[in-house]
């Protein structure tokens, strides 16, 4: 995964994502403008360094470009989860204090998440059993498992 945004480069990566459509350095730069002082060059400079690190597609109108985003922000957020995650040396516990700093809407909006995830559940198989028989089955797959 790439580094993590700047503050100024998700400044205009919000835009990007939230107009989710192919922008101008001019959009960007007068949106901004509405926040703080900035120059035209310093966000033609943040979108091509956005372009070039692969957040952003840009084609060419005139003697300018349209930046459109690569992917969204919640595969941003996502991604960042996963690394901040896997660099845990216990990613039980990590997931553990995660939790319990989550608001009830956000561990509600966990809950629809996993529920998509792992699709309808059968009557005849509850996802707690089959989680049971998968590990009994393959040991690498429980949790703590490392198949042996």
């Amino acid at each position: 995964m790439p580094r993590p945004l700047g503050e100024l480069e998700d400044a205009v990566m919000t835009r990007v994502w939230k107009w989710n459509r192919p922008v101008t350095v001019r959009e960007v730069l007068e949106d901004l403008q509405q926040e703080r002082s900035i120059a035209y060059t310093t966000v033609m400079t943040v979108l091509d360094n956005l372009h070039q690190k692969g957040w952003v597609r840009r084609e060419a109108e005139g003697r300018a470009y349209r930046y459109e985003a690569v992917s969204t922000r919640a595969a941003y957020a996502a991604a960042l989860m996963n690394d901040a995650w896997s660099q845990s040396d216990n990613p039980a516990a990590a997931l553990v204090a995660f939790f319990g700093m989550m608001s009830d809407e956000q561990r509600q909006a966990l809950r629809d998440a996993v529920r998509i995830v792992q699709g309808p559940e059968t009557p005849e198989a509850p996802a707690a059993d089959t989680a049971a028989e998968t590990s009994r089955e393959n040991p690498a797959s429980a949790p703590g498992g490392d198949g042996r």
